[in-house]
């Protein structure tokens, strides 16, 4: 199953991008084994100031067509990391292709992208800034596929 991560904004080069593109690798290597990945970063960047409205319009056209869409949202479910790795393989087991990760821009997720949702995951009832929910997001994304995989990265 391939991964997107269909996020508002641009990252620069800094620590987040950093630490980013080290879990997309990781992910890369380890989710090969186990059906998971590669891991695609979709950015979108709403120029003309429209809101959450024109970033909702951005977003939906970065998710492929089928994609099981995951809002990253305060008001999402809690998961704990093998939980988290269960969903990625259910859906894996069911065919499905691929599953999108959205992520908005300062001011959230507009109303009629959360609704159609599949799944919305939440980091804690925290509002995190979106250059560190990616950087969370992908390092739960290897962290999933080294569970998956039986590696000890993951330690209960």
């Amino acid at each position: 199953m391939r991964l997107h991560i269909c996020a508002v904004g641009r990252l620069r080069v800094g620590p987040e991008k950093t630490l980013i593109d080290d879990y997309l690798d990781r992910t890369g290597k380890t989710g090969r084994a186990n059906g998971l990945g590669p891991v695609a970063l979709r950015e979108v960047e709403d120029k003309k100031g429209g809101g959450k409205k024109a970033e909702a319009t951005l977003l939906s056209n970065a998710v492929p067509r089928g994609a099981v869409i995951v809002t990253l949202d305060e008001r999402g479910k809690l998961l704990s990391s093998p939980e988290f790795a269960a969903h990625l393989a259910d859906w894996r087991d069911q065919g499905r292709q691929d599953a999108a990760f959205l992520i908005g821009g300062a001011d959230g997720l507009d109303q009629q992208l959360r609704a159609r949702a599949d799944f919305s995951l939440s980091f804690g009832k925290m509002v995190w800034p979106h250059m560190l929910a990616r950087v969370m997001l992908t390092e739960q994304l290897y962290r999933a596929s080294a569970i998956l995989a039986g590696t000890p990265y993951h330690r209960e």
